[in-house]
């Protein structure tokens, strides 16, 4: 995810997300509990990126990043990702996450929602000790979260404009949690205000990007986006940016696509290609890709609010990468709608 160029930085970053792993263990641990540890564990110890355990660890260079609170908001962090994973994998459905059973799949709904509801109270209680404001961006950050999945749940409906109410769902969905991680890694290590609010930008910035190249990729190399199945949003119905653009053409290639989404998530696999064939044909991939530039560059504009140092760099190396991760404009491929 990140290019590291300076060997102390690195040296460091390891040691500490070796701190987060070793902090995450012993949080979720229940003693009295096995099954409670069990369910608790399963997706942490399934792995991941840890993304944004290691923003908050940057985040914390500019200031004094080894102040002990700054694992714990590390920690924190990852602990109310991975229990929106848990809710998110009930409200989708979804059979795996990170290659192995969800808990939801292997145990039951009941089971994921309340294991879900046991990490975020977990990871209240590693925030606690970092002080009122912190704790006030974490239940900001909950209450974004919260309200982009009620949304996302519910619909753009007749009157709103969807691509707007998408890109306000995501920011609720996605970027929430980066922002989280930026100010809370600032906050822990005693940034000061300006640093923390520069990085609380790029954290914004960076988050919506990080979802619209992850709308990409769902199409075009869906093996890279967390383990989830090919098509994913299509099956589940989710209007994403690039299909947005894609069906508010006037060409032949918009009305299929229009004709095949109008009774709601596709499960027809036949129809499901067609779908999928059409979309990675149209200009709404393209599209997404330069929208996928335009919040990594404002995210990069951000950082050049703060000092220059090797944090700073890798955070910038963060944009770059997303942006690759989106990819080219695959060849080969004609516009539907020409």
């Amino acid at each position: 995810m990140w290019i590291i160029s300076d060997d102390a930085l690195a040296a460091w970053m390891h040691r500490s997300l070796a701190g987060v792993e070793a902090l995450l263990r012993t949080t979720v641990h229940h003693p009295g509990d096995p099954f409670l540890s069990t369910v608790a564990t399963h997706l942490l110890a399934a792995g991941g990126k840890r993304i944004r355990p290691a923003l908050v660890l940057l985040a914390a260079r500019f200031g004094d990043p080894d102040r002990p609170t700054v694992l714990r908001a590390a920690a924190a962090v990852e602990l109310m990702h991975v229990a929106s994973l848990y809710h998110d994998d009930v409200m989708d459905e979804a059979a795996t996450r990170r290659g192995v059973p969800s808990v939801n799949a292997r145990w039951s709904n009941r089971v994921a929602i309340l294991a879900g509801d046991y990490l975020v109270a977990k990871a209240a209680e590693l925030a606690a000790p970092l002080g009122a404001e912190a704790v006030e961006e974490q239940a900001r950050m909950l209450t974004r979260l919260v309200t982009g999945q009620l949304r996302e749940t519910v619909g753009a409906g007749r009157h709103a404009d969807p691509e707007r109410y998408y890109m306000g769902v995501i920011a609720d969905k996605t970027a929430a949690l980066f922002t989280l991680a930026a100010r809370l890694g600032a906050h822990a290590s005693g940034a000061s205000a300006e640093a923390t609010d520069a990085l609380g930008a790029y954290g914004e910035a960076l988050g919506i990007a990080f979802q619209l190249a992850d709308d990409v990729l769902d199409l075009t190399e869906p093996s890279l986006r967390a383990g989830k199945p090919a098509n994913a949003d299509l099956r589940q119905g989710v209007a994403t940016l690039p299909l947005l653009r894609a069906v508010r053409g006037r060409g032949r290639g918009s009305a299929r696509l229009r004709k095949l989404l109008a009774s709601g998530p596709i499960r027809d696999a036949d129809k499901l290609a067609t779908a999928a064939r059409l979309l990675r044909r149209s200009p709404g991939l393209a599209e997404t890709r330069a929208e996928v530039e335009r919040y990594a560059s404002r995210a990069g504009q951000a950082l050049l609010r703060l000092p220059a140092s090797p944090a700073r760099e890798t955070l910038t190396t963060m944009c770059d990468h997303i942006v690759s991760r989106a990819g080219p404009q695959p060849t080969g491929l004609t516009n539907p709608d020409s």
